[in-house]
Order: C-alpha cells, then sequence, then structure tokens
C-alpha cells in the first residue's frame, strides 16, 4: 500500500505563492487561483479519448468561437500543439519541404528539432532585416526560386506572435499571408502568446487568426492555467490532428480538470493582462534609470536587458537576486 499525500502546510502553501510572485524567469510560472482550482475540483469529466469529456469540449468550442476557426483541440502543451500542425501540414507531400520561421521563433530553437524528426521537412529559419519582425521582402526570396537544384520547397509558414515579447505588426501578417495564399503556401501562427498582442492592439482573436490556416495558443502563460494549449483552425485539419495527437502520445482521458481551469483562466486573466504589460514597461524604466540597456522594444509583458552596461556580470545578479525568489533567465522564455 501507498500512504496518502501528505497535505502542505499553511507555511508551504504561503511559501510557494511568495516564490511565484518574485520569480520572473518566464510567464509560464504562474500557480492556479481559488476560483481555478474550485472549477478543477467540481468538473464532472468525461473520457478525452472517446471525445466525451464535456469541460474539454466547452473549452474548445468556445476558443474556436473567440479565435473565428472552425475547429479547435486542446493539447498538453504548446510544443505538441505546434508539432502536430506542422506536421500534418506536410503530410499530404511527395518531395522534401521545407518550414519557413523566424530564426528567434520557439518552433526552431526550443521544440528538440521537432520540424526535422516529427515533420522530416527542412526548417528555413530568416533573420529579420528589422530586428523586430519577419517582413514580406524577408520571405519572398526563399519561397520564388523554381530552381530544382536549390533548398527545398517552402511549403508551410510558421510566424510567431508575440515573439520575445514583441508584437508582429498585422498588416505585415496580412501581406505574407496574402502572398504565401496566392501559392498554395500554409500559414501557421505560434500563438502562445497571442493573448498578450490582443490585449494590447484591441484587434480582436477573431482578426488576428484569419490570415493563418491554423493557430495555436497557450493556456499556461500569461492566461495562468496550470496545463495545456490548443490548436485551432479548420474541422478537417483538427480531424487529421486528432488522430495525429494519439500517435504523438498526447491523448489523455479525464482532461476536464484541466480544461475547467484553463476556462476560468480566459474568464478572469484575460482582460487582467494590460496591466502585466504596465508592469514590464514599469520595470524597463527602472532598469533604464540604473544604467541597464533595454536590447528589445517593450511592447508587452517582456523585459529583455544586458546588464553589463551598469557594470554588472550575469552571475552576480543571479547571485544577488537568488536569495529573493527572483530569477531570470539568460535566453528566450519558454
Amino acid at each position: 500500500m501507498i500512504d496518502a499525500p501528505p497535505m502542505p502546510t499553511d507555511d508551504e502553501r504561503q511559501r510557494a505563492y511568495t516564490q511565484v510572485s518574485w520569480n520572473v524567469i518566464s510567464d509560464t510560472v504562474t500557480l492556479p487561483s481559488a476560483s481555478m482550482r474550485a472549477c478543477m475540483a467540481s468538473a464532472v469529466c468525461g473520457d478525452e479519448g472517446y471525445r466525451t469529456d464535456q469541460p474539454t469540449l466547452r473549452l474548445e468550442q468556445a476558443v474556436a468561437q473567440l479565435t473565428g476557426k472552425e475547429a479547435a483541440l486542446f493539447c498538453p502543451s504548446g510544443t505538441q500543439a505546434n508539432q502536430l500542425a506542422l506536421h500534418v501540414h506536410t503530410r499530404p507531400t511527395t518531395v522534401p519541404v521545407s518550414i519557413l520561421c523566424d530564426m528567434r521563433s520557439h518552433v526552431h530553437t526550443s521544440e528538440m528539432g521537432g520540424i526535422a524528426y516529427h515533420s522530416r521537412a527542412t526548417a528555413v529559419p530568416v533573420i529579420p532585416r528589422n530586428s523586430h519582425h519577419l517582413t514580406l521582402e524577408d520571405i519572398a526570396p526563399f519561397c520564388e526560386s523554381q530552381d530544382p537544384y536549390m533548398p527545398t520547397r517552402v511549403h508551410v509558414i510558421s510566424l510567431e506572435n508575440t515573439l520575445q515579447g514583441t508584437i508582429f505588426p498585422q498588416s505585415e501578417i496580412e501581406r505574407i499571408s496574402a502572398f504565401a495564399h496566392e501559392r498554395g503556401i500554409i500559414m501557421h501562427l505560434d500563438g502562445a502568446r497571442l493573448w498578450n498582442a490582443w490585449a494590447e492592439t484591441g484587434v480582436s482573436l477573431a482578426d488576428l487568426c484569419r490570415p493563418f490556416d491554423t493557430v495555436s495558443l497557450c493556456l499556461s502563460k500569461g492566461i495562468g492555467a496550470p496545463v495545456g494549449s490548443i490548436l485551432v483552425g479548420p474541422t478537417d485539419t483538427l480531424f487529421a490532428v486528432l488522430l495525429h495527437r494519439k500517435l504523438f502520445g498526447g491523448m489523455m482521458r479525464q482532461t476536464g480538470v484541466l480544461a475547467a481551469a484553463a476556462h476560468v483562466a480566459l474568464h478572469e486573466n484575460m482582460q487582467r493582462l494590460r496591466q502585466t504589460h504596465s508592469l514590464a514597461r514599469r520595470v524597463a524604466a527602472r532598469l533604464q534609470d540604473c544604467g541597464v540597456t533595454i536590447t528589445l522594444p517593450v511592447e508587452t509583458n517582456m523585459v529583455f536587458f544586458d546588464v553589463t552596461s551598469a557594470g554588472i556580470d550575469g552571475e552576480t545578479l543571479h547571485g544577488d537576486t537568488s536569495h529573493r525568489h527572483t530569477l531570470s533567465h539568460s535566453s528566450r522564455p519558454a
């Protein structure tokens, strides 16, 4: 027999929330609110393997409606949601293909080489010449060559919004999408933090998603749910994704406890996202007052900075802040 798990003490619970309140390594570092826990405890679950889990189905329907897409599918992680979409988009091809993305994008830097491993496609990472976002002028040369001896044909363009906290201008996305769709190129968006672009710009999620065939949205970053991402797109594409999710080991059972928390997170926290943007700008201003260089525009909830300009090295900063449970990261957050 296994002993029952110990209940956390009040001190342990308080310490956990204190640590989270000071931990700035990533917006993934959250704990569920009391209302999320209550909905998790009361969720009436079914079996997601048989598509009978009502809290999950309700969440998927709500997000599909919010984004203006036909269907949605709950996934354990953003990496899986992205990789499933790219895998399904590249399956029908009979010749080698490539997936074009920003050099800094999560699908290229932080998904364990999944483009090559899962989809047998070549990643074409492009450096934006403006150092902020890709433009049509950056992308077009990689998509127009007819030379059979040139690299593999671009079959999917995968963009990211927001990327390192910066907002991809919607007008440029629409230019790229029109160009791509005229050439039969599929558009995917890693929208893990698209909620932040919505909050800052006021552009509806449906409009932000419209140029893309599929969009992944993370539920466990700024929105603050404990677990999960959701992929939206056409019904036929999402049915293929459903089958491949099983292949990828992402089919779970009583997901309603997770979906219930995510539903509450969307209801409670979407309207609070701009507060985190204001806080990020305040942090950046204070850092600049101390002589620290801000290395990227602070457009949403992230601050990237270089402390060496203030005569501080990274190890010293980490040592001085870790005892306060204040953590930073040396590269892009997850």
